[in-house]
């Protein structure tokens, strides 16, 4: 038996309790309608929110860069790859989310993972909730502090557990998604932040989900609630409503600073390429100046769900553009994925154990780009599945 057997008998595993998931290919760019397999799709499950991944203005800012600063910034923004242009997209990023400063990654999930560590070690304690981020996950275990779950949702649980273990770390830190990506409903946010501040607590929100989709203009959860200079820091990611790649935080002046001497990803891995971020810069623009996108957003969003509601689908608790269609069973989600690839509709189901045992679901990602008749097409679809397999 070879050293390497192993792996064909975990992906035997996966395949036989049908968790192998099937990386579908993209011939085209990201839109409304893709083409997979050489077929017109209708595109409902990219996180493309505003479209601004294909928007004109937005490729020619790249192309645009490219021409001037090349194709990569050549080194470590520690060492020789800081360019102009990285701190305009950063002050820019301060300015939007009425933060003093920022911090731009190469990744949102490289943004957790080197901010995370950077603000608490093992003499401190993470208060983590539950249905975090796999890429929060990984930061808080790469911090090696001490980590205690509460409850989705629930300020209640997260005081009763800081009155428990908040003692038991020299620093705290509250860490939370904003939107949650399975279900697209929205932290507590308030609670938390008072929590933090009566608990001597850093509050942390990840903001992945509510970036051009929440707040005024799309500048997220924090403005969304009025809690400007209630929230320690916000992380945030540029490959969803921005369209583009990278990550960043946003905080204070000394945050920053700091951060720059300690976050591994930033001192251990080349900046982010000129003509992304140049990409970035115009995206955020154009969200600034004109709210048109984000309004389209949210109306084609309210028609999806009042559509799949009325014909009696369980779209769960959603409060943002995330609609999830509820199945149930984990083989009735998959076959009702494969009809609806088949019908022509890109959308992929979502099984344990990313989401609870008989929780299944289609995962709907309606965005800007979408027309109205785009989103009757899903419903009326989503209409004759449901019957022929008698889930409605």
């Amino acid at each position: 038996m070879g050293k390497m057997d192993w792996i064909n008998d975990e992906l035997k595993l996966l395949k036989e309790s049908g968790r192998y998931v099937p990386i579908r290919v993209l011939e085209s760019s990201q839109g409304a309608w893709v083409k997979i397999d050489g077929k017109k799709m209708l595109n409902l499950c990219s996180n493309n929110y505003l479209g601004l991944a294909n928007h004109p203005e937005v490729k020619k800012a790249m192309a645009d860069a490219i021409q001037y600063y090349g194709v990569g910034a050549g080194a470590v923004r520690s060492i020789a790859g800081t360019m102009d242009i990285h701190i305009k997209l950063e002050e820019k990023i301060a300015e939007f989310k009425h933060m003093e400063n920022s911090l731009v990654y190469q990744g949102g999930l490289l943004a957790n993972l080197g901010t995370i560590p950077a603000l608490v070690n093992k003499d401190d304690v993470i208060f983590s909730e539950e249905l975090n981020h796999a890429s929060i996950i990984d930061g808080v275990r790469l911090s090696s502090a001490k980590r205690v779950v509460f409850s989705h949702l629930s300020a209640e649980d997260l005081e009763k557990q800081l009155k428990q273990e908040r003692k038991s770390g020299k620093k705290a830190l509250i860490v939370t998604d904003g939107v949650f990506s399975m279900d697209g409903d929205i932290a507590p946010l308030p609670e938390i932040s008072e929590l933090g501040e009566k608990y001597d607590s850093m509050v942390y929100v990840d903001d992945a989900h509510g970036e051009g989709v929440l707040g005024d203009h799309g500048r997220g959860i924090v403005d969304h609630f009025n809690l400007v200079n209630k929230v320690d820091i916000e992380m945030g990611t540029f490959s969803k409503a921005i369209g583009v790649m990278g990550g960043f935080v946003a905080g204070s002046n000394e945050l920053i600073d700091y951060l720059k001497q300690k976050a591994r990803p930033f001192l251990f891995s080349s900046a982010l390429n000129p003509g992304e971020v140049a990409a970035i810069l115009k995206s955020i623009e154009i969200m600034e100046r004109d709210d048109s996108l984000l309004k389209k957003l949210w109306n084609n969003a309210d028609r999806l769900k009042t559509g799949l509601k009325n014909l009696g689908f369980n779209t769960g608790h959603s409060k943002t553009p995330i609609t999830p269609v509820i199945i149930g069973e984990e083989r009735n989600a998959v076959e009702f994925s494969k009809t609806l690839y088949d019908e022509g509709i890109f959308a992929s189901p979502i099984v344990y154990p990313t989401v609870a045992k008989g929780t299944a679901r289609i995962r709907l990602m309606p965005s800007a780009v979408h027309s109205e008749g785009d989103i009757k097409f899903a419903i009326d679809k989503f209409e004759s599945i449901g019957k022929k397999m008698k889930l409605i």
